[in-house]
């Protein structure tokens, strides 16, 4: 029973942490683009937030929980 819990508090902590850079951006900023308009889209987004050196540590967390998970039954 507390391998289940602890498995899945790792699980939704590492997913904490990995949505927490997005959690903590501010949403209404709105600026110009290069046409004059106005736009909420974030400045230079692309897609280096989803890098796995940015992220491993919560990718970790969550790999432990989940190998936590599919073993608490033998334990």
């Amino acid at each position: 029973m507390w391998a289940i819990l602890i498995g899945a508090a790792l699980v939704v902590a590492g997913t904490l942490v990995l949505f927490r850079p997005t959690l903590d951006r501010r949403l209404s900023d709105p600026h110009r683009t290069l046409d004059g308009g106005r736009t909420l889209e974030p400045r230079g987004q692309g897609l280096r937030f989803l890098g796995i050196s940015k992220n491993w540590p919560a990718l970790a967390v969550i790999a432990i929980g989940a190998f936590i998970l599919a073993f608490a039954g033998y334990w």
